[in-house]
């Protein structure tokens, strides 16, 4: 049996072939799951009542629960998914300046280890499937009956490790006959998998962030163990070359640590590093977070880091840590799973 949410809308295109019928029924289908949230194929009645009778027999259409929704204080709202196989998941809904962005997770846990998140600290389970990525958005926005405008892959995992299924999601998310989500209205979060990057780029547009978080190999390889694989200057090179939607420039997240990546020095040395790029820089005080070794640095700290940058002719904002006191916010995602214990995890 073929899960339908599992396929892009060129593979349910092929599938609806492979049953005899027309491509157009293809799109027949996308709308019926995605635009009018219909699971029975009896619901389907501008499909052949025969054809409705051949999907019974050879396709299925899954869905998820949340099993509990967490409320901020500040309005952000955390959903915790039970997956078929009992692992779990979490995703976050922060409503801001007339935008609903919905953050959603990629894998149960993340085998890339920064020391400074706890899905690192969970390591990885297993990648989630294109449905257990959709089913995410589809379940939030009926729960809260509002139209998600914005999509961000910055929830578990690592988007460009489970390459191939988050491809495929992308594709039904910004498909016109599917959830139709405008390509500049999603992005992808990155640790730096250089190869992917490209890959990304030639199988789909969409935004494209990059987590920084240090301006030199010898501090990234310590708080980022990718950096090693891939350092600085390759991952800026391929960043250079990505094909971003129109109007739209590349994002550079940079989480401060105080004591660790905040100091003058370093914001003077990404300052050079990124002069030339075409980007922004979200500055992201660190979120402080049980069993994380780390601080939050003073607003004084963040500031003057932020005017360092921007006299290095750079856009940088600070971004405002949402959903804190729910452990919601930029790196504090873990779903309860226990926590590995690491070197990696050890204060720089």
């Amino acid at each position: 049996m073929v899960n339908l949410k599992d396929l892009s809308p060129e593979e349910l295109e092929h599938f609806v072939v492979s049953l005899g019928e027309r491509p157009y029924r293809a799109r027949q289908i996308g709308a019926w799951i995605y635009k009018r949230r219909v699971y029975s194929f009896d619901e389907m009645t501008d499909l052949p009542k025969r054809f409705r009778e051949t999907l019974k027999s050879f396709a299925f259409i899954s869905s998820i629960r949340p099993v509990q929704e967490l409320v901020s204080r500040d309005g952000t709202r955390k959903y915790l998914f039970k997956l078929s196989d009992g692992n779990r998941i979490e995703s976050v809904l922060i409503p801001d300046e007339g935008r609903l962005t919905l953050c959603v997770s990629s894998q149960v846990g993340c085998s890339l280890g920064c020391t400074f998140c706890l899905t690192g600290r969970v390591g990885k389970i297993r990648d989630l499937k294109p449905s257990e990525i959709l089913d995410q958005f589809l379940e939030v926005e009926h729960l809260i009956s509002s139209r998600i405008t914005n999509v961000v892959f910055m929830g578990m995992g690592e988007p460009l490790d489970n390459l191939e299924n988050v491809v495929r999601a992308l594709k039904v998310l910004t498909h016109p006959s599917f959830i139709g989500l405008s390509p500049k209205k999603v992005t992808v979060s990155t640790s730096g998998l250089v190869p992917r990057i490209r890959e990304l780029g030639e199988r789909i547009s969409v935004n494209l962030s990059i987590s920084l978080n240090a301006p030199r190999d010898d501090l990234r390889s310590k708080i980022m163990p990718v950096n090693r694989r891939f350092p600085i200057k390759e991952l800026i090179e391929e960043a250079r070359k990505f094909p971003l939607p129109n109007r739209k420039v590349l994002t550079f997240e940079y989480v401060l640590i105080r004591d660790v990546n905040d100091s003058d020095r370093d914001a003077r040395e990404l300052g050079e590093l990124l002069k030339g790029v075409r980007c922004k820089v979200n500055l992201i005080p660190f979120n402080e977070a049980s069993p994380l070794p780390y601080r939050t640095p003073s607003e004084e700290r963040v500031l003057a880091f932020q005017r360092t940058l921007v006299s290095y002719g750079l856009n940088v904002r600070i971004r405002k840590n949402r959903g804190r006191d729910i452990l919601g916010a930029c790196g504090q995602l873990a779903a309860g799973y226990g926590f590995r214990e690491s070197k990696l995890n050890r204060a720089v």
